[in-house]
């Protein structure tokens, strides 16, 4: 819901500000989700910050998802997992992996996949705008993979 078209993953991408590893911290802005350090009396400053939405997000349906996702962490006591504060980007493939972090989907079609599992999400929405919903995000997959770019044109054109 927060990267709902094919170009919002152009951004999530290694070295982009849009973070791409699942990861949370305090000070290290390349996590997916940064609380940071407040002043002891000033509590009321706290907030959280979720680093990767893209400004196409519809904002009801990315809230709805982020709102019941807290909840179901706070009504079934999931464990935090630590901090990350190094920079993700600087940590090689082994310090990520022992580190637990994980990536998030790579394009439109994993995201699809990964909603399609969830019974969280179609519990926030309700089985029929999740059906709808599902269904347009992989209309809007298969037509965008039977679409041939400049790019591919200008690349291949020559050797085919």
């Amino acid at each position: 819901f927060s990267n709902p078209s094919t170009n919002s993953y152009r951004r999530l991408v290694p070295g982009f500000e849009a973070p791409i590893h699942i990861s949370w911290a305090h000070r290290n802005r390349t996590a997916l989700i940064r609380v940071p350090l407040f002043i002891q009396g000033r509590e009321s400053s706290l907030r959280a910050e979720l680093r990767n939405p893209d400004p196409a997000a519809n904002p009801y349906l990315a809230f709805a998802a982020m709102l019941a996702a807290g909840l179901e962490g706070i009504e079934q006591g999931y464990e935090l997992p630590p901090s990350v504060e190094p920079n993700n980007y600087k940590m090689t493939a082994e310090q990520r992996e022992a580190a637990g972090l994980t990536s998030l989907p790579n394009n439109l079609y994993e995201a699809i996949t990964e909603t399609q599992h969830s019974d969280l999400v179609r519990r926030t929405l309700g089985d029929h705008v999740f059906e709808r919903f599902v269904t347009n995000k992989l209309k809007e997959w298969y037509d965008y993979r039977e679409q041939v770019t400049d790019f591919e044109i200008q690349r291949y054109y020559a050797v085919l």
